[in-house]
């Protein structure tokens, strides 16, 4: 006799009320889900999540005090394999960026519909990445963007380097300044430079061209 699979344990951070008793419904009467924990904010994502240790979280951007992207960089190394989706209503490029930076594996807009949030979760857990397809479109067009020529004088920095790989963790302008012991004045004068000397004009698309570097 076949044994059932085990029901995917499903863990969800959001701080609108509303929202939240939603997607614990859903899964609950959902075969093949459990709810495993529900949490209102980052700080009790923190506590709660890495004793119940979910298989998958759905983690709202906006949360207050601490972001949902700060709660997943926070959670990732304390739950290698657990799977973080984010599920939000942003469709900002620079969210969406820093939020896979931080260690999500999916990215989801709360319009999704509930069937195809479900097939999202399964899909997250049997290892995929799943997207919704204007966030999907959004990532494709930042890799398909065409390579200008490189400048030879556009070699960063070493304080321009630090600057970038700190962005490239998906940390804001004030975090880069306090872990490089730097004003935010500095910071954005360091960003500018980035900018000018990589012909870019935000920093995923710097991030992008950093790590992959020019193409023939």
């Amino acid at each position: 006799m076949n044994e059932c699979p085990l029901p995917i344990r499903v863990a969800v951070v959001e701080d609108r009320p509303e929202d939240l008793g939603q997607l614990v419904k859903l899964l609950r009467v959902s075969p093949g889900f459990t709810c495993v924990a529900a949490c209102r904010s980052a700080q009790a994502a923190l506590e709660d999540l890495p004793r119940c240790r979910p298989d998958v979280i759905l983690m709202d951007i906006g949360l207050p005090g601490l972001s949902g992207i700060d709660c997943v960089r926070a959670l990732q190394p304390r739950l290698p394999d657990t799977q973080i989706m984010m599920l939000t209503i942003f469709e900002d490029h620079d969210l969406i960026f820093r939020s896979l930076a931080a260690g999500a594996t999916g990215y989801l807009l709360k319009k999704t519909p509930p069937a195809k949030l479900l097939e999202a979760i399964q899909e997250l857990h049997a290892g995929g990445a799943p997207m919704s397809g204007q966030i999907a479109r959004q990532v494709v067009a930042a890799f398909r963007q065409p390579a200008r020529a490189p400048d030879p004088a556009a070699t960063l920095s070493p304080a321009e380097q630090s600057v970038l790989e700190q962005l490239a963790r998906g940390r804001l302008y004030k975090e880069v300044a306090d872990a490089l012991g730097m004003a935010n004045s500095t910071v954005r004068t360091h960003v500018w430079h980035i900018y000018r000397k990589l012909q870019v004009h935000n920093r995923t698309e710097a991030i992008l061209k950093a790590q992959l570097g020019p193409r023939a």
